[in-house]
């Protein structure tokens, strides 16, 4: 594949996922939207491995590292979320005022 086409693979995904974090009333969306941002950042961390350092698998590993971190963050995440659905039924971005309390 080419450079262009990942790179640009890449921009597609990370302008959804801040659009999307823009946008987005609810904390699960938001959740998606950053986990789509990560992923663009794979996307170019293997391109970038392969074209200019093809014997080292430096981006691989940064990537598997990204990956890791992005599932600790989504699992961390949905447990806030669905505690505080728990205790104030309400998923929205904008409603929860939790430092006010």
């Amino acid at each position: 594949m080419m450079l262009e086409h990942v790179l640009f693979m890449s921009i597609y995904l990370f302008s959804i996922g801040i659009y999307g974090l823009i946008t987005s009333r609810s904390m699960v969306r938001a959740l998606m939207c950053l986990e789509l941002i990560l992923n663009s950042v794979n996307l170019n961390l293997i391109a970038f491995s392969n074209i200019f350092d093809s014997r080292q698998l430096k981006g691989e590993i940064f990537s598997i590292f990204v990956i890791a971190i992005a599932a600790a963050e989504a699992a961390i995440g949905l447990s806030i979320i669905s505690s505080i659905h728990r205790n104030r039924k309400l998923t929205r971005i904008n409603q929860s005022n939790l430092l006010n309390n």
